[in-house]
């Protein structure tokens, strides 16, 4: 018989063995194909039985049925849907466009899978075996699941188009000779792309990908011995919330909320740098219990990320770096246990408008915190945290950051200028506790009161019948005041070690008043 005959009949063609013929007659039905033995542990797709010729297909009868298959019974649907079925040599849909529904679930194919540029509705590779997943540039109108499946040398979805859903959720995937587990760069998902307890061995790579509604890898663990970056995702977009977060084994959603007990909860691990520089999150980036493990080269960069909202409530990184370089955020939300210290975190021209700790986060931590992110003076972070704090009406905390500024800078200032700080530290808090001058300025009075009362009465400059009675604390005020002419200063001639005295009164007035006066400017500026 004729392929011809064969298509327009839907006769079984010559040369098809037993269980392709089942095959065949199942596809044209749309019905399930299963030929499992009912043995849990023979019927494993990853487990070390063999299965024979009554379990085995051939891929390019797979091949005919999906890209010219017989026509469906009447009252059906075609559709491919295999259990427990075992492939033989490579499926090769290359540039095909695939009509019929595709669900294979527990099935081992003894070949990579190549799929570039071709065309589906649906495929969905369930619990199978498979040696790769060749499918760049692949498209589908809905969605494309994995899960469960284990791929021993990667999978490609290189500028793949996924028109709803793509799901990783329990998958093994293993590095390619690249050393990468997943490459799907420039790839694009319509709707939600969930990864969740995944098992990544290589690099994940996501550069320029598009999701268009969540990227969840709750309960992921990725893992790349072999490089510097587990997962790479610079440029990535997506639309609401990436999820690097725990999950409960057996598939509850933990984000934000407390597992029943008993659940047990695996948490979002990375062994490997984290990359996500330039990435565009519509709703959150979420590192709720995430654990990073790093080694000294390795960073979390999250340089000119853009999100409303940052949760970083991990584990603190032990080794390498934490990079928040240029990432615009508009609500923090942290846990002082979760940063790093000092010299693991950078942050540079980092913006972030409010502030919302989780648990305790004293000022003096979070002093600590901008502390560990600026290894040289940098004033950057200093007045963005004073800023912040202004804007949630906290006034006084505000300002004893800027002072923690001040000393800061202090410290990379010549011998001379650092006598000048030390002097306007001890005064008045370089004009952020202005309190302290009246308290200095009232010290220094009494202290001049009482020195020229012992004086004695001093001789005068003009010398005249009008001048005025000889008032010590008026005298030692005149003094102190550097611009009000009280009328003091300028009759009385002091002698001797007085005149030092006088000149130390005048030069104190002088630091007292300039660093009140920087402070009413900071505070006038501020308003």
């Amino acid at each position: 018989m004729t392929e011809g005959a064969v298509l327009r009949t839907g006769d079984i063609p010559d040369g098809l063995t037993a269980a392709e013929a089942g095959m065949w007659q199942a596809f044209r039905s749309g019905t399930v194909y299963d030929l499992r033995s009912g043995d849990s542990v023979a019927d494993d797709p990853h487990g070390g039985q063999p299965w024979g010729p009554e379990r085995t297909v051939r891929a390019r009868i797979v091949c005919w049925l999906l890209l010219d298959g017989p026509p469906a019974l009447a009252g059906r649907v075609s559709s491919l849907k295999l259990t427990g079925v075992q492939i033989s040599d490579s499926i090769d849909l290359s540039g095909g466009t695939v009509v019929p529904y595709v669900e294979l679930t527990g099935c081992r194919f003894e070949r990579e899978v190549r799929l570039p540029e071709a065309r589906f509705t649906t495929v969905r590779l369930v619990n199978c075996s498979v040696p790769r997943l060749e499918a760049a540039r692949v498209q589908t109108e809905g969605d494309l699941h994995l899960p469960r499946s284990r791929f021993l040398s990667g999978i490609r979805l290189t500028d793949a188009q996924i028109g709803t859903d793509l799901l990783l959720n329990q998958a093994i995937v293993y590095r390619d000779r690249s050393g990468r587990s997943i490459a799907a760069d420039g790839l694009n998902v319509g709707q939600d792309l969930q990864a969740e307890l995944l098992e990544s061995h290589g690099e994940l790579s996501l550069r320029s990908a598009t999701i268009g509604v969540s990227l969840s890898l709750r309960g992921a663990r990725l893992r790349n011995p072999y490089g510097r970056l587990a997962l790479n995702a610079p440029q990535l977009t997506v639309e609401r919330t990436l999820y690097l977060t725990p999950a409960g084994v057996g598939g509850l959603q933990l984000s934000g909320v407390t597992p029943v007990e008993g659940t047990r909860v695996q948490r979002f691990e990375c062994q490997g740098g984290l990359r996500l520089d330039d990435g565009r999150f519509g709703d959150a980036v979420d590192l709720d219990g995430a654990r990073l493990v790093l080694t000294d080269d390795q960073e979390l960069s999250l340089r000119r990320v853009q999100v409303p909202e940052l949760r970083f409530l991990g584990e603190r990184p032990q080794r390498g770096k934490v990079v928040l370089s240029g990432a615009r955020i508009v609500n923090l939300v942290d846990r002082a246990s979760s940063w790093p210290g000092p010299g693991h975190l950078h942050m540079p021209g980092f913006t972030y408008e409010n502030l919302v700790p989780q648990g305790p986060f004293p000022l003096a931590e979070r002093l600590e915190w901008v502390a560990a992110a600026t290894a040289e003076y940098n004033p950057d972070p200093y007045e963005r945290l004073a800023a912040v704090l202004r804007a949630g009406g906290e006034d006084e905390d505000a300002r004893e950051v800027l002072l923690a500024k001040q000393r800061r800078r202090r410290e990379t200032l010549p011998p001379a200028a650092k006598i000048v700080g030390y002097a306007q530290d001890w005064t008045v808090a370089y004009g952020y506790r202005p309190g302290r001058a009246a308290v200095w300025m009232a010290v220094l009075w009494a202290a001049g009161s009482v020195a020229f009362a012992h004086a004695g009465r001093p001789d005068t400059s003009g010398g005249g019948p009008s001048d005025p009675p000889w008032n010590p604390a008026l005298f030692a005020l005149d003094l102190l005041l550097p611009v009000i002419d009280l009328g003091q200063a300028g009759v009385w001639q002091l002698r001797g070690g007085w005149q030092w005295l006088g000149a130390a009164l005048v030069l104190l007035g002088w630091v007292l008043a300039t660093t009140v006066a920087a402070g009413a400017t900071r505070l006038l500026r501020r308003n």
